[in-house]
């Protein structure tokens, strides 16, 4: 069979294109099923397919955060108590990031919020950056649109109407700031305590991490 696709490229390829739509089908059937048997929603936003229980992963594929059709048809008007979204907002431009912050503010139940994470404009390590940063050198990052600061990233949100609060961050003069949040309330895993490259007090890798709220 393998020597067959070798020899005919075509039938590869459609193989692969075939179990991609597979993959589509079951995921959304997946977070069908998730709607159906849960009143608490809990959504992670470009999940890579890394997601702990009781929450429901979503790709661009059924959630397009700049689409608000996208979001009526996933969510059939139901709104959602929480969004976490790990690395998405730096893959999006400036006015992107608005309009899907504004997308997720309409879709939030009132007190209800969304849980970001992204690259750290600020932190003090040069490598860290070079990694990071638009057209940078780490996985990912050649499709990186912008690298915030705490700064940026909270007034992304806050002109989408949330009260923004910061948890973890490097400031403009490099210190770090941490607030003890709850990793029940959305785990984010590139960060000072889950990030197995933070070793003996190094803080090789961390997030810029916020939770803006539905007020």
């Amino acid at each position: 069979m393998k020597k067959l696709i070798k020899s005919m490229p075509f039938v590869g390829s459609l193989l692969k294109t075939l179990k991609y739509k597979l993959f589509l089908i079951k995921n959304h059937l997946k977070i069908k099923i998730y709607l159906i048997q849960n009143k608490k929603l809990k959504i992670v936003i470009g999940s890579a397919n890394i997601y702990e229980d009781i929450w429901c992963p979503t790709s661009i594929e059924n959630l397009n955060l700049l689409e608000k059709k996208s979001f009526d048809s996933l969510f059939n008007y139901r709104k959602v108590d929480v969004f976490l979204a790990e690395h998405v907002w730096e893959h999006l431009t400036l006015e992107e990031g608005r309009i899907a912050a504004e997308n997720c503010y309409s879709y939030l139940k009132r007190g209800g919020y969304i849980r970001v994470a992204v690259p750290d404009g600020f932190h003090s390590n040069v490598s860290y950056i070079k990694s990071v940063d638009i057209g940078g050198t780490g996985e990912g990052s050649d499709d990186h649109k912008v690298l915030y600061n705490y700064k940026t990233l909270s007034k992304i949100f806050e002109s989408a109407g949330f009260k923004v609060e910061v948890l973890e961050y490097f400031d403009e003069d490099n210190n770090f700031c941490f607030t003890n949040w709850d990793k029940e309330k959305g785990l984010i895993h590139r960060s000072k305590r889950y990030d197995k490259r933070n070793k003996e007090n190094q803080l090789s890798y961390t997030s810029i991490i916020i939770d803006a709220y539905k007020v």
